[in-house]
Protein backbone atom coordinates (compact mmCIF):
# COMPACT_ATOMS: atom_id res chain seq x y z
CA UNK A 1 0.00 0.00 0.00
CA UNK A 2 1.17 3.41 -0.91
CA UNK A 3 0.99 6.06 1.89
CA UNK A 4 0.25 9.23 0.19
CA UNK A 5 2.59 12.29 0.13
CA UNK A 6 0.62 14.57 2.51
CA UNK A 7 0.10 11.46 5.17
CA UNK A 8 3.31 10.87 5.08
CA UNK A 9 4.62 14.30 5.77
CA UNK A 10 2.32 14.40 8.71
CA UNK A 11 3.23 11.38 10.05
CA UNK A 12 6.90 12.25 9.80
CA UNK A 13 6.06 15.28 11.76
CA UNK A 14 4.39 13.69 14.23
CA UNK A 15 7.58 11.37 14.87
CA UNK A 16 9.71 14.81 14.79
CA UNK A 17 7.52 16.10 17.65
CA UNK A 18 7.24 13.11 19.50
CA UNK A 19 11.20 12.84 18.88
CA UNK A 20 11.97 16.18 19.88
CA UNK A 21 9.45 16.76 22.96
CA UNK A 22 10.82 16.15 26.50
CA UNK A 23 9.17 16.30 29.95
CA UNK A 24 10.27 16.32 33.44
CA UNK A 25 6.82 16.05 35.65
CA UNK A 26 7.91 17.94 39.08
CA UNK A 27 5.87 18.37 42.37
CA UNK A 28 6.82 21.36 44.26
CA UNK A 29 5.59 21.85 48.22
CA UNK A 30 6.89 23.51 51.12
CA UNK A 31 7.44 22.11 54.41
CA UNK A 32 8.29 24.19 57.96
CA UNK A 33 8.69 27.02 55.62
CA UNK A 34 11.25 25.06 52.94
CA UNK A 35 10.35 24.62 49.43
CA UNK A 36 11.13 21.45 48.60
CA UNK A 37 10.26 19.50 44.98
CA UNK A 38 10.22 15.64 43.82
CA UNK A 39 9.86 13.58 40.31
CA UNK A 40 9.06 10.32 41.84
CA UNK A 41 7.51 10.42 46.01
CA UNK A 42 6.62 12.33 48.78
CA UNK A 43 6.85 10.00 51.67
CA UNK A 44 5.08 9.70 54.89
CA UNK A 45 4.02 13.60 54.35
CA UNK A 46 0.99 15.91 56.77
CA UNK A 47 -2.00 17.19 55.34
CA UNK A 48 -2.93 19.73 54.71
CA UNK A 49 -0.31 19.81 52.19
CA UNK A 50 -0.70 21.88 48.83
CA UNK A 51 1.34 20.52 45.83
CA UNK A 52 1.63 21.77 42.76
CA UNK A 53 2.55 19.98 39.71
CA UNK A 54 4.39 21.07 36.54
CA UNK A 55 4.93 19.02 33.30
CA UNK A 56 8.02 21.44 32.41
CA UNK A 57 8.09 20.35 28.86
CA UNK A 58 11.01 21.07 26.93
CA UNK A 59 12.72 20.61 23.03
CA UNK A 60 8.66 21.00 21.82
CA UNK A 61 8.69 22.58 18.00
CA UNK A 62 5.61 23.51 17.09
CA UNK A 63 3.98 20.68 19.07
CA UNK A 64 0.76 21.76 21.11
CA UNK A 65 1.02 18.91 23.83
CA UNK A 66 -2.39 18.20 25.15
CA UNK A 67 -1.87 17.85 29.12
CA UNK A 68 -3.65 14.86 31.52
CA UNK A 69 -2.86 14.63 35.08
CA UNK A 70 -4.65 11.65 36.58
CA UNK A 71 -5.16 11.33 40.51
CA UNK A 72 -5.42 7.51 41.46
CA UNK A 73 -5.83 6.55 44.78
CA UNK A 74 -3.80 3.34 45.93
CA UNK A 75 -6.36 0.52 45.21
CA UNK A 76 -8.21 2.08 42.35
CA UNK A 77 -7.59 2.20 38.69
CA UNK A 78 -10.02 4.96 37.96
CA UNK A 79 -8.68 8.47 38.68
CA UNK A 80 -11.14 10.38 41.08
CA UNK A 81 -9.92 13.58 39.86
CA UNK A 82 -8.43 14.74 36.06
CA UNK A 83 -7.09 18.20 35.50
CA UNK A 84 -5.89 19.31 31.93
CA UNK A 85 -3.45 21.95 32.84
CA UNK A 86 0.20 22.18 32.12
CA UNK A 87 0.60 22.84 35.48
CA UNK A 88 -2.04 22.27 38.32
CA UNK A 89 -2.52 22.46 42.15
CA UNK A 90 -4.02 20.55 44.48
CA UNK A 91 -4.48 20.02 48.51
CA UNK A 92 -3.80 16.80 49.83
CA UNK A 93 -6.41 16.39 52.77
CA UNK A 94 -6.71 12.74 53.18
CA UNK A 95 -4.41 10.23 54.80
CA UNK A 96 -3.08 7.38 52.15
CA UNK A 97 -1.34 7.10 48.84
CA UNK A 98 -2.25 8.80 45.80
CA UNK A 99 -0.68 8.32 42.16
CA UNK A 100 -0.48 11.25 40.20
CA UNK A 101 0.22 10.55 36.63
CA UNK A 102 0.74 12.67 33.57
CA UNK A 103 -0.29 11.97 30.04
CA UNK A 104 0.81 14.26 26.72
CA UNK A 105 -0.80 13.82 23.42
CA UNK A 106 0.37 15.75 20.81
CA UNK A 107 -1.85 18.50 18.48
CA UNK A 108 -4.90 16.39 19.26
CA UNK A 109 -3.73 13.59 16.81
CA UNK A 110 -1.83 11.00 19.16
CA UNK A 111 -3.11 9.11 21.67
CA UNK A 112 -2.28 10.25 25.38
CA UNK A 113 1.17 8.64 26.42
CA UNK A 114 1.89 7.78 30.02
CA UNK A 115 5.12 10.31 31.25
CA UNK A 116 5.72 9.45 34.63
CA UNK A 117 3.96 9.15 38.11
CA UNK A 118 4.57 10.64 41.09
CA UNK A 119 3.17 9.12 44.36
CA UNK A 120 2.01 11.16 47.52
CA UNK A 121 1.61 9.25 50.35
CA UNK A 122 -0.04 11.52 53.43
CA UNK A 123 0.43 9.88 57.06
CA UNK A 124 -2.16 9.28 59.70
CA UNK A 125 -3.06 11.78 62.25
CA UNK A 126 -1.74 11.85 65.91
CA UNK A 127 -2.83 14.59 67.75
CA UNK A 128 -1.56 15.34 71.92
CA UNK A 129 -1.82 17.91 73.88
CA UNK A 130 0.50 18.59 77.74
CA UNK A 131 -0.46 19.17 80.75
CA UNK A 132 1.43 21.80 81.81
CA UNK A 133 3.22 25.17 80.56
CA UNK A 134 5.90 27.47 82.45
CA UNK A 135 5.26 30.78 80.51
CA UNK A 136 8.39 32.76 82.93
CA UNK A 137 10.07 34.28 79.71
CA UNK A 138 13.33 31.53 79.90
CA UNK A 139 12.27 30.45 76.16
CA UNK A 140 11.57 26.78 77.29
CA UNK A 141 8.34 26.05 76.97
CA UNK A 142 6.84 29.28 77.67
CA UNK A 143 3.56 28.68 75.17
CA UNK A 144 0.92 26.27 75.44
CA UNK A 145 0.49 24.17 72.34
CA UNK A 146 0.10 20.98 70.42
CA UNK A 147 2.99 18.76 70.89
CA UNK A 148 5.51 18.91 68.33
CA UNK A 149 4.54 15.28 67.46
CA UNK A 150 1.14 16.28 65.70
CA UNK A 151 0.54 14.80 62.39
CA UNK A 152 -1.63 15.49 59.82
CA UNK A 153 -4.19 17.74 61.39
CA UNK A 154 -6.76 19.12 58.26
CA UNK A 155 -9.07 20.59 61.07
CA UNK A 156 -7.91 22.51 64.83
CA UNK A 157 -9.65 24.79 67.31
CA UNK A 158 -8.21 24.71 70.85
CA UNK A 159 -9.88 26.92 74.04
CA UNK A 160 -8.95 27.75 77.12
CA UNK A 161 -10.96 28.45 80.10
CA UNK A 162 -10.21 29.20 83.95
CA UNK A 163 -12.19 27.33 86.92
CA UNK A 164 -14.87 29.18 86.73
CA UNK A 165 -15.29 28.64 82.59
CA UNK A 166 -14.72 32.15 81.57
CA UNK A 167 -12.72 31.40 78.33
CA UNK A 168 -9.54 33.10 77.62
CA UNK A 169 -8.00 32.60 74.60
CA UNK A 170 -8.71 30.27 71.77
CA UNK A 171 -6.75 29.50 68.24
CA UNK A 172 -6.73 27.44 65.27
CA UNK A 173 -3.62 27.66 64.02
CA UNK A 174 -2.23 24.30 65.59
CA UNK A 175 1.34 25.46 65.60
CA UNK A 176 0.52 28.90 67.50
CA UNK A 177 -0.82 28.63 71.26
CA UNK A 178 -1.36 30.35 74.25
CA UNK A 179 1.38 32.86 76.14
CA UNK A 180 -0.44 32.41 79.56
CA UNK A 181 -2.32 36.16 79.02
CA UNK A 182 -5.87 37.43 79.43
CA UNK A 183 -6.33 40.87 77.73
CA UNK A 184 -2.80 41.66 77.79
CA UNK A 185 -1.57 40.75 81.50
CA UNK A 186 -0.19 37.55 83.02
CA UNK A 187 -3.34 35.45 84.18
CA UNK A 188 -1.71 33.40 87.80
CA UNK A 189 -0.45 30.28 88.06
CA UNK A 190 -2.44 27.58 88.70
CA UNK A 191 -5.07 25.52 87.16
CA UNK A 192 -6.74 25.85 83.62
CA UNK A 193 -8.78 24.14 81.52
CA UNK A 194 -8.14 22.94 77.65
CA UNK A 195 -10.91 22.18 74.60
CA UNK A 196 -9.69 20.95 71.58
CA UNK A 197 -12.06 20.19 68.53
CA UNK A 198 -9.56 18.51 65.38
CA UNK A 199 -9.96 16.39 63.05
CA UNK A 200 -7.32 14.41 61.19
CA UNK A 201 -6.42 13.75 57.64
CA UNK A 202 -7.68 9.71 58.47
CA UNK A 203 -11.31 11.05 59.47
CA UNK A 204 -10.26 10.79 63.32
CA UNK A 205 -12.44 13.43 65.40
CA UNK A 206 -10.48 14.73 68.78
CA UNK A 207 -12.61 15.97 71.06
CA UNK A 208 -9.92 16.57 73.80
CA UNK A 209 -10.75 17.92 77.72
CA UNK A 210 -8.04 18.61 80.35
CA UNK A 211 -6.41 20.46 82.98
CA UNK A 212 -3.45 22.41 82.17
CA UNK A 213 -1.39 23.53 84.76
CA UNK A 214 0.44 27.09 84.52
CA UNK A 215 3.63 27.53 86.22
CA UNK A 216 5.51 30.44 86.19
CA UNK A 217 8.19 29.45 88.41
CA UNK A 218 8.93 25.91 86.69
CA UNK A 219 12.60 26.16 85.01
CA UNK A 220 13.90 22.85 85.94
CA UNK A 221 13.97 20.78 81.91
CA UNK A 222 10.94 22.95 80.79
CA UNK A 223 9.41 20.26 78.73
CA UNK A 224 5.83 19.50 77.66
CA UNK A 225 4.24 16.65 79.87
Amino acid sequence: MRIKPILMMCLLALLSISARAAFTPTAYYTVDGVDMEATDVINDAQAPLTVTFRANPTDLGDATPTYEWRFTREGSTDPFIVRYEEETTYEFRESGSISVSLYVAYNDTTEAELISTIRVSISTSILEMPNAFSPNGDGINDVYKAKDTHKSIVEFHAYIFNRWGQKLFDWTNIDEGWDGTFNGKAVSAGVYFVLVKAKGSDGTEYNIRRDVNLMRDYTEGGTQR
